[in-house]
């Protein structure tokens, strides 16, 4: 019974941990989209998400 407890604590952690690992990747890479097609000198990739930029107040120009 014991074996099973510290087995469920065990996953239960490496759950969280996946959890936060996802959190963080998904947050750097909405980061890297919004400043970085923000000050891309491209204009199809500025455009690209203009309208999502403009909501968020990020100024584009």
């Amino acid at each position: 019974m014991n074996t099973n407890n510290q087995h469920a604590l065990e996953n239960a952690t490496v759950v969280d941990a996946t959890k936060n690992l996802q959190l963080l990747a998904a947050s750097v890479l909405g980061i890297v989209i919004l400043f970085g097609v923000g000050f891309a000198p491209m204009d199809i990739a500025h455009n690209s998400a203009h309208d999502t930029r403009h909501s968020v107040a990020f100024p584009c120009h």
